[in-house]
């Protein structure tokens, strides 16, 4: 296309230029000229995309420039927060579903402003981290809230966590005090003769001192002698994120306060949000997806959220149906475990109309769009710390987003080819990567520019685990782009057990104390021996292949059944129950 655009210029140049031919007669030889080298299958495109890709690019300028007037007045989320406050003072903000309590626009900055001011008062600066460990609770969002009034960094951490890995993600994070939920008291004992003595504890919710490590302080009592006044509000980075860490230790991710505004506004803008909407967010808020893409609408848009302690399949409508929610929060195999429940009259009396996440099959899209007469699903992929998120602006069914064709400069994004083995970059012979066909599978990258808020990368604590994720020369010599990879829920392990001694109830007791639930492998393959490359590397590629079909797998198969908190050997009535989405994975 590329040379057939340079071909048209070429004989304007010639036409207009050189021999002298009017307009209205090098207008038609042009368009002649490019019809008939091929330029139908562009017009085409042109015709299909134009709506959508002019839509893509108006959000992606708005955002834009948004941004960098924010960065240009040195607006912190605080500060945006504060005219979200000005604007909607007495409107519900947030509803927490496990207590029924609501909280108005002034009372989340007021709880927030407490948090702020008891920090300043023992003695917390700009910069220092603050640990946030607790499961979801409007609590949640007015601790880190207040705690970025100050500059004081919170490190949002799974409250799935144990031993090491919940030690790991402290320790990196620097924290000098952990704010934990009590009902995650006896996970925090297990570990506090790990911390360092000078970390501060704070324990938020109901107190029982004999559950709590020595010198843990009750929070409610202190944030009730907090001023509740508003603090000076510095400039510095927001909070942490941390990695899933399927394959090795969590990693902490930078989320600064351009990146939060950001990716909140991509997905209000883009998605055609308005702030009379009601968000149900039933997704955890130690990650983006929860606190960014969700709670972000409330901070930023003035929008209702209503937050949930944990996903619950029964549940999910008749709250849609109370709350009066218009858009649900999903991901992963949510929709699923959603269409595997009876039907209910809650699912026919809500007023949803956007299921907003990433993660849905396309075998169940249209199913899930019907059975609960929902007209929009928007889809998106994105990673916290990535800078090539996508969005599916046009509702298309299947889709996770798209990368314009006829503008393809405004977003600079691209599959590239890898090796499946090792995944790492395939180059052609000029040094640059190999873009991806239609079609082909590859990995996702994008140009990384720094002083562009929408193109830069802040990476993480760990300046080597930054460095992992930047590959050179990959759009063109020279230049630098962030690498999406390939981190997600673990799947099966093959382990090598000749003399089938392995002990599956110690093995899943053991995984139980150090790995979090979705770390955990979903399967286990036993083999006489592992076998290797000529290069001595695993042949991981071959085993993906075989799957876990054991009328395809001659070697022993065993499932991890959640509900019964054991590996189970894996049959055919088993499998069939699996793939046909019966059975929870």
């Amino acid at each position: 296309r590329m040379m057939r655009l340079a071909c048209c210029t070429v004989l304007l140049f010639v036409l207009r230029l050189l021999v002298g031919l009017p307009w209205y007669q090098v207008l038609p030889a042009i368009l002649i000229f490019y019809l008939g080298s091929g330029g139908w299958s562009f017009l085409d495109i042109v015709v299909k995309t134009i709506g959508r890709d002019l839509h893509a690019a108006y959000v992606l300028l708005r955002v834009k420039l948004n941004v960098k007037r924010h960065v240009r007045e040195k607006n912190t989320l605080p500060k945006i927060f504060a005219e979200t406050v000005r604007r909607h003072g007495d409107k519900t903000a947030l509803i927490f579903e496990g207590t029924g309590e609501r909280w108005t626009f002034r009372q989340l900055d007021e709880y927030s402003n407490r948090v702020a001011n008891l920090l300043l008062d023992r003695g917390f600066k700009e910069g220092d981290v603050v640990a946030l460990f607790m499961e979801n609770r409007s609590q949640y969002v007015g601790l880190w809230l207040g705690m970025a009034k100050i500059g004081v960094e919170a490190a949002l951490i799974n409250f799935n966590l144990r031993l090491d890995a919940l030690v790991h993600c402290v320790t990196i994070s620097d924290a000098k005090a952990v704010v934990f939920g009590s009902e995650l008291s006896d996970a925090v004992s297990e570990v506090h003769s790990l911390m360092r003595k000078a970390v501060l504890m704070f324990c938020c919710g109901d107190w029982d001192p004999k559950r709590v490590p020595q010198g843990t302080e009750c929070l409610e009592p202190l944030l009730t002698g907090a001023s509740s006044r508003l603090p000076q509000r510095p400039d510095h980075r927001l909070f942490y994120i941390y990695t899933s860490g399927t394959t090795g230790m969590p990693k902490a991710a930078i989320v600064v306060h351009s990146r939060y505004y950001r990716m909140a506004a991509l997905v209000y803008y883009g998605f055609r949000m308005t702030p009379d909407d009601v968000l149900y967010d039933c997704l955890p808020l130690y990650h983006s997806a929860g606190n960014i893409v969700g709670v972000g609408q409330c901070l930023i848009h003035g929008m209702t959220v209503v937050i949930r302690k944990k996903f619950s399949a029964s549940r999910f409508w008749d709250d849609c149906v109370k709350y009066n929610c218009t858009i649900v929060q999903y991901i992963g195999e949510i929709c699923r475990y959603l269409l595997n429940q009876p039907v209910r009259d809650s699912e026919r009396q809500h007023r949803v109309r956007m299921a907003l996440g990433n993660g849905l099959r396309q075998s169940i899209w249209e199913e899930f769009m019907k059975r609960y007469n929902i007209p929009q699903i928007a889809e998106f992929y994105g990673a916290t710390e990535c800078n090539c998120s996508l969005g599916n602006f046009g509702n298309k069914v299947g889709a996770c987003g798209f990368n314009s064709q006829i503008l393809p400069f405004i977003y600079p994004i691209r599959l590239v080819r890898v090796d499946e083995e090792t995944m790492e970059l395939i180059r052609g012979p000029d040094g640059v990567c190999i873009p991806c066909k239609p079609g082909e599978p590859g990995q996702l990258v994008g140009k990384i520019i720094q002083n562009d808020p929408l193109r830069r990368f802040d990476g993480y604590v760990n300046e080597t685990a930054t460095s992992k994720k930047i590959a050179n020369s990959v759009f063109k010599k020279g230049d630098s782009a962030y690498l999406s990879g390939a981190e997600g829920k673990a799947g099966m392990a093959a382990i090598a057990d000749p003399s089938q001694s392995t002990d599956l109830e110690k093995l899943f007791k053991d995984m139980e104390k150090v790995l979090p639930p979705y770390a955990r492998p979903v399967f286990l393959r036993f083999l006489p021996e592992v076998n290797k490359t000529g290069t001595f590397k695993f042949q991981k590629t071959e085993l993906r292949h075989d799957g876990f079909n054991p009328t395809v797998v001659s070697d022993k198969l065993f499932f991890l059944d959640s509900s019964r908190g054991r590996y189970v050997q894996l049959d055919e009535e088993l499998y069939r129950s699996i793939v046909s989405g019966k059975h929870k994975l």
